[in-house]
């Protein structure tokens, strides 16, 4: 059973297909090849918002459906709840 979707290979981030509790270990599948990713949550992560799939530097672009949604100004850890309060949008 996955527990989150990401678009294509390449995005940084999965979209929570259930509520993730802290520290439980979440299998993801991408949706262009069927592939999956497990990672250990680090923090809830509502139906619906985005968990990190991996690292990300500071400042770096964060990526989904393969295009730049938004700047991280503190970087990402592997299974962060990604969220308005550690991304910045790459729109405005």
């Amino acid at each position: 059973m996955h527990h989150f979707l990401i678009h294509k290979q390449g995005d940084q981030v999965g979209v929570a297909t259930t509520d993730i509790t802290a520290g439980q270990q979440v299998v993801g599948v991408f949706m262009d090849d069927d592939s999956e990713i497990t990672v250990t949550s680090l923090q809830a992560v509502p139906l619906g918002h985005k968990i990190s799939i991996g690292v990300l530097e500071k400042g770096g672009k964060v990526i989904e459906y393969g295009i730049p949604i938004g700047i991280a100004p503190e970087g990402l850890t592997e299974g962060e709840y990604v969220h308005t309060h550690n991304i910045k949008s790459a729109r405005w």
